[in-house]
């Protein structure tokens, strides 16, 4: 069975070659566990937040499979939830804050499905960080819709585009640091993203709670 030498801290196939990378992702689950209390607060546990919880914890859940069996099967339960996730939260967004139709919504999830797509034939560059070159995108353009139309919480969606620029160079530098910093910076990246994850679901939570009072 083949198995991904992708980061600076696995230097072998054993199950325990990535411990840091892999323990790390500890930080979806509390991020879920956040989101899921906040959504809690205000009444607002309906289908589509707890499948985008429990898509914060699938995420989790398949980046330590992919750190600890590094193989194909891993890689896809890595990758998935997290687009999956963003075409979602996309679609609640749209629909929920923004407030436009249903089909206006579909139209801009297949738009970033293209675009993310697209992006894959890129894997190779950046140390496959430019992947996630859509998901900037969405964060910088919502957080900018969200700063100038939620003055109670403006601040959430351009929180959580920040740290996810630090996040995805930080995700690029693994590779060139390897020499000076052997653990690597792929480790950061997880913390990162689930600072993400937690500040995108409390932007939702709280603009959703907001327009329905």
């Amino acid at each position: 069975m083949d198995h991904y030498d992708l980061y600076c801290e696995r230097l072998g196939p054993g199950l325990l070659a990535e411990p840091v990378n892999a323990i790390t992702n500890a930080a979806f689950f509390f991020a879920a566990w956040y989101a899921w209390r906040d959504a809690r607060s205000v009444g607002r546990l309906d289908a589509t937040t707890l499948m985008l919880i429990g898509l914060i914890t699938a995420i989790g859940t398949g980046s330590a499979l992919f750190h600890t069996f590094a193989t194909g099967w891993a890689r896809l339960l890595d990758e998935l939830p997290i687009l999956l996730l963003q075409l979602l939260f996309l679609w609640a967004y749209s629909r929920r804050v923004i407030g436009v139709a249903w089909w206006v919504s579909a139209a801009m999830v297949a738009a970033y499905l293209a675009f993310a797509v697209y992006c894959r034939g890129f894997g190779h560059l950046l140390n496959g960080s430019l992947i996630y070159a859509p998901a900037l995108a969405m964060s910088l353009g919502l957080g900018a819709y969200h700063w100038h139309t939620q003055p109670r919480c403006r601040t959430w969606l351009v929180r959580a585009a920040a740290v996810l620029f630090v996040a995805v160079v930080l995700r690029t530098f693994d590779a060139a640091v390897c020499e000076r910093f052997a653990l690597g910076t792929h480790f950061m990246w997880h913390l990162l993203v689930a600072g993400v994850t937690y500040l995108s679901m409390r932007a939702l939570t709280t603009a959703t709670y907001a327009r329905q009072r």
